[in-house]
């Protein structure tokens, strides 16, 4: 158990180190502000981003715009005039009228009537400027509603970027007094009809507002740091952006041009909207990607303050609420864990086309899942430090991916003797990694090897068979990485993979055959290739073999080698020995690990070297399953040469030929095989099944050989003993020439 743990701390170093560390990073640079500006940038993108909200009839605004005082002749609105706006509102029966228009002091004429109006309208609130210092920033109420009480504060809060993202309940005056905002005023004026009245919470600052627990913003909440939390403040939840409430001018309401039970039952708010008033003030929907920031009245500022009271009294709708410190520092912990988590897995998988799809998918599909489940999350009233998780989950990434580059030299001084990067990941991930000497383990084999390509090559120069490798050994290589195969050697023509090592995994087996089935549907655009460089077409057999072997590094500390040794290795080797070209064979061993999901064409029985007994060996025509891979069927149509061709012909064993020679004819032909008629005075001019031969075709008159060098395989089917059949291997182009053409004669 502690060695498990041992070495599961150990593959998972890099997270552990990585994660605590930039999560460290980001959370003091959060505690520094340094982020704080990107928070508020990102808060009011998912403010503008919300879908729209229904509007709010309850609050109206009269606007007073620069139209309003031309009509009037007055550079500033009087007592007079006011006070036949408010007697206009108050024939309509509104629920609360604000005035957010300074007056403590006259501006006749009109005053006397003014003040009238002020102390007949027991549902009008007034305002006055209680922040800043007394006399020169603080503006004071108008004397006969603070009498009244009927007077509340108007100031606004406005964050380092100039915009206003909270909004006052209410804030204490220098002397002590507490004073409710303008806002809190005309919602409770608004609430009390409907029976609803503040509570506080015993023991808390928290009081109840109908459906509606109200908490003041306290410094560190959401993106905030260190803020000036001073009063009882709350984050704004807009509806909207400017024109968000209605809107109509005072001369409307002065004309009698709106209908006569237009404020009835609502809050009406009176305000500056014009430009010259200076009234006007940035929010989260100012801002936008394209064109200037468009600011809003300090009216539609209150009116989204007091909708936001009466909507969370009334229906519950949420305040903005936020995590405490401790939780938030485990959610920028949890990302820069998920962002060093994902990196270091695919740490190792860059030549895998879709490995690499998956870890970029990977880390793409996190970020998603963070920016998609904090506005979630922000719909229903949650502001979560997204920029934080956000900087740390890429912070990771980038620490794990710039360590690993870091490395990088070091890895290929040490591992450059070996040939995949499993291996590598094996050994990083193991402290007795490169130590030597190797382990018994069942894996399955795959060795693979060209039909020809040695006689092939003999006609070509050194620079067409390295270019010829290249080519075909690249088109395997991608074919083995995508299915997770080990690349054990290279050797010339012929392939050693290896499933199972350095890693196990349950389906080794499965990926070996749907390997072996893709390597020979690649062949073809291999052959596409040959064609254009007018070559000959290439043919592969593989065999594939399931045993115990031993694995490991082998070799000396100078040079090592990860390799397999024992005698399924050989075995397996001898099994792709019976392939012909296009063909894959399994033996027994391997077919009952998967033996529901592979198609087998064909079964025989054969004695390969070094193995005592007799062994089965299958074709493999397909897997099923999740693979659904099948070679394609092709059935050799033969045609009948009416003059047999003269041919002689050698039992090769292994890179030697034998001496001995007969003598036969080749009497049938189809596109890739034959049929050898031999001389039955000579019985051992038989060959049976499965060896390979060297052919010459022979003059018909001086029986003297007039081709070069032809190899074939010697089919397993039986014709009486009389003929045997034969796969060519490998044709020299005249000969190749000569055969196409006699074949398409034929047919």
């Amino acid at each position: 158990m502690w060695e498990e743990l041992k070495h599961f701390f150990w593959q998972t170093r890099g997270v552990w180190i990585t994660t605590p560390s930039v999560a460290g990073l980001v959370i003091l640079l959060r505690l520094g502000g340094l982020l704080q500006g990107w928070e508020w940038d990102l808060f009011d993108f998912y403010m503008k981003s919300r879908p729209p909200e229904p509007t709010d009839n309850r609050i109206a605004i009269v606007g007073i715009n620069e139209h309003d005082l031309h009509r009037r002749n007055q550079s500033i609105i009087s007592d007079q005039v006011l006070a036949e706006l408010l007697n206009k509102l108050k024939a309509q029966n509104p629920r609360a009228i604000g005035l957010d228009i300074y007056r403590d002091l006259p501006v006749p004429p009109g005053h006397e009537t003014l003040v009238q109006v002020f102390n007949t309208t027991p549902n009008l609130v007034g305002i006055q400027k209680v922040a800043g210092k007394v006399g020169w920033e603080t503006v004071a109420p108008p004397p006969t509603l603070k009498e009244k009480g009927q007077v509340g504060a108007n100031d606004l809060i406005f964050d380092g970027d100039n915009q206003v993202r909270r909004g006052l309940i209410s804030l204490d005056t220098e002397k002590g007094e507490t004073v409710y905002s303008f806002s809190l005023h005309l919602a409770l004026h608004y609430l009390q009809k409907e029976g609803i009245r503040p509570e506080m919470i015993p023991g808390t600052d928290q009081w109840q507002l109908g459906k509606t627990v109200f908490s003041p913003l306290t410094a560190n909440d959401g993106g905030y740091v260190r803020t000036d939390a001073g009063g009882y403040q709350l984050l704004i939840n807009y509806r909207g952006g400017d024109g968000t409430f209605e809107t109509v001018s005072m001369s409307d309401i002065l004309e009698n041009k709106v209908p006569s039970d237009w404020a009835s039952d609502r809050i009406i708010i009176i305000g500056k909207v014009g430009e010259s008033f200076k009234d006007l003030f940035f929010t989260p929907y100012s801002s936008g990607l394209i064109g200037l920031a468009e600011p809003v009245a300090g009216a539609e500022i209150h009116a989204n303050l007091v909708s936001q009271i009466i909507s969370g009294a009334l229906e519950g709708r949420p305040l903005f609420k936020t995590w405490s410190d401790p939780i938030e520092w485990l959610w920028i912990v949890f990302w820069a864990g998920t962002g060093a988590t994902l990196t270091w897995a695919f740490r190792y998988q860059d030549r895998s086309k879709n490995v690499s799809w998956k870890r970029w998918g990977s880390i793409f599909g996190a970020g998603v899942i963070l920016m998609g489940s904090t506005y979630v999350a922000f719909l229903e009233g949650w502001w979560l430090p997204v920029v934080p998780g956000f900087i740390a989950f890429v912070g990771s990434s980038m620490a794990i991916t710039a360590y690993i580059a870091r490395m990088a030299a070091d890895i290929r001084k040490t591992f450059g003797r070996y040939l995949t990067d499993q291996v590598v990941a094996n050994l990083l991930e193991n402290p007795a990694g490169l130590s030597l000497g190797g382990e018994r383990r069942k894996i399955t084999i795959l060795t693979s090897d060209l039909r020809g390509f040695t006689a092939m090559s003999e006609r070509l120069s050194p620079e067409e068979v390295v270019k010829i490798l290249n080519f075909y050994l690249g088109k395997m290589a991608d074919v083995i990485t995508h299915y997770e195969g080990t690349i054990d050697e290279f050797m010339g023509d012929g392939i050693l993979v290896l499933f199972g090592a350095p890693i196990s995994q349950k389906n080794d087996v499965e990926r070996a055959i749907a390997c072996g089935i893709a390597m020979q549907l690649a062949m073809e655009s291999v052959n596409e290739q040959m064609k254009q460089w007018e070559l000959p077409p290439l043919e592969m057999g593989i065999g594939i073999n399931t045993g115990e072997v031993v694995v490991g590094n082998i070799g000396s500390e100078k040079r090592t080698k990860y390799g397999v040794v024992g005698s399924q290795v050989n075995l397996t080797y001898r099994v792709e020995s019976h392939t012909i070209g296009g063909q894959i064979l399994i033996p027994q061993s391997t077919l009952k690990e998967v033996d529901s999901m592979v198609v087998i064409e064909s079964e025989k029985q054969v004695q390969p070297k070094g193995v005592k007994e007799p062994i089965s060996i299958y074709e493999v025509g397909g897997i099923k399953g999740a693979y659904k891979l099948f070679l394609p069927k092709k059935e050799e149509i033969f045609v009948k040469i009416p003059q047999p061709l003269l041919i002689e012909y050698s039992i090769v064993d292994g890179k030697n030929v034998a001496d001995a020679r007969y003598c036969g004819k080749l009497i049938a032909l189809s596109e890739n095989e034959g049929i050898i008629d031999y001389n039955h005075d000579d019985p051992q001019g038989f060959i049976s099944g499965m060896t390979n031969i060297k052919c010459n075709l022979l003059s018909s008159e001086t029986s003297q050989s007039i081709s070069d060098d032809i190899y074939a395989k010697v089919l397993d089917k039986s014709n009486n003993n009389q003929r045997f059949y034969i796969r060519f291997t490998a044709k020299p182009p005249q000969v190749t020439k000569q055969l196409e053409e006699l074949y398409q004669s034929l047919i």
